[in-house]
């Protein structure tokens, strides 16, 4: 499989900063044009218009023949859909069958299913490509996200050397639609699963986002991972507000009934806010505010277990990343006191990098990447 091709720079598409972000973030990867992320950012105005504006770039980019655009608007136009809208699972059908069967139709992708505590967790396999193999990569994801939208950096790798894995865990992708998964933060779960499953003995582990956090936990308790990536980490989800906030949070959770009348009431007002809510609500299968901020506390750094990581590890960071401060950047270098080795590497703006998992120049962060395992597997 060829290469994408990653353009460099990050676009001013949107005043709302989170549009603004997923719109790029498409683009940046490879998948979508400039011209259709423009286009459907000058139709939004509101959280509601986010699905029809990219479901119409999707039909145009099908209408003009652009099929890798086209699947990758579906799946921007996805991102958005209430967890309760009909259309949430049909678009994500949609884009499945569309990228599985149109767009990669003479590609040996194929979604294998991998035995998991009662159900199944997906995985694609992209060997190497040449002769001379540089040993297994297995690549995640955080949070929500899809191990399909994962496919440009997995390509980039096989292409250099390594036999690819990406994976869906609990909480992701069609581990949560298909078989009901929900997010666990015991990550070293579904890794072992992946490794077990495809007889690896060693392997490098990279995670993007939340899978960041997810990569450390897993490489604490698996020793067959040998290196560990962290694109973009929250050390600890709950360190992440300035302290007066924490304050005020852990007080909140004193009173959990105010606690939950109160977001519900700031819910009614800001869309964003309760899409995001209710969105970790799916993900986790929880049905109350108290219950879903109890479930993020356990994103905290006594789980991490960074103290037994024993792995070299690259911690890839945006100093301008709006999700999480670069503060948590070097919490995490600090607390990886038994790690063979340590790198971090934070981006500027300079570099068109210095947003959340280095959005406006992939290419560079695959890049480095690159150097970083040639360098240790020395």
């Amino acid at each position: 499989m060829e290469d994408f091709q990653f353009p460099v720079g990050y676009h001013d598409l949107h005043k709302v900063k989170i549009f603004d972000f997923q719109l790029n973030r498409w683009h940046s990867w490879g998948y979508t044009s400039l011209q259709d992320m423009k286009a459907a950012a000058a139709k939004i105005r509101k959280l509601d218009d986010w699905k029809d504006a990219l479901l119409a770039r999707m039909n145009i980019a099908l209408e003009q023949g652009r099929l890798l655009n086209a699947v990758f608007n579906c799946r921007a136009a996805d991102f958005f859909v209430h967890p309760s809208d009909p259309d949430k699972k049909r678009i994500y059908d949609m884009f499945i069958d569309m990228f599985y069967n149109d767009l990669f139709k003479h590609e040996s992708l194929e979604r294998v299913w991998i035995p998991y505590e009662g159900a199944a967790i997906p995985a694609v396999q992209i060997p190497a490509s040449g002769d001379n193999s540089k040993g297994p990569m297995v690549i995640h994801g955080g949070f929500d996200s899809y191990m399909e939208e994962l496919l440009s950096c997995a390509v980039y790798f096989s292409n250099r050397g390594y036999d690819v894995i990406l994976f869906e865990g609990p909480g992701q992708g069609a581990a949560l639609k298909e078989k009901g998964l929900y997010l666990d933060y015991r990550w070293e779960k579904p890794v072992k699963a992946v490794l077990d499953h495809f007889g690896l003995e060693e392997c490098a582990l990279l995670g993007f986002s939340m899978g960041g956090w997810f990569c450390f936990r897993a490489a604490a308790f698996e020793p067959r991972i040998k290196q560990v990536i962290a694109s973009s980490i929250a050390y600890d989800y709950m360190q992440i507000p300035p302290k007066a906030l924490q304050a005020l949070a852990n007080w909140f959770m004193k009173h959990p009934r105010l606690t939950e009348v109160s977001s519900r009431w700031k819910m009614k007002f800001m869309p964003q806010e309760k899409w995001g809510v209710e969105n970790f609500m799916y993900i986790t299968g929880k049905n109350s505010i108290v219950d879903l901020f109890h479930e993020m506390q356990k994103l905290n750094a006594d789980n991490l277990k960074s103290e037994l990581v024993k792995q070299d590890v690259l911690i890839l960071t945006g100093d301008e990343d709006h999700f999480i401060p670069l503060k948590m950047h070097h919490m995490q270098v600090a607390a990886l006191k038994n790690a063979r080795s340590v790198e971090g590497r934070i981006f500027t703006r300079k570099e068109h990098a210095q947003n959340h998992c280095m959005i406006g120049n992939t290419g560079l962060m695959l890049a480095v990447i690159k150097a970083w395992l040639e360098k240790v597997k020395g």
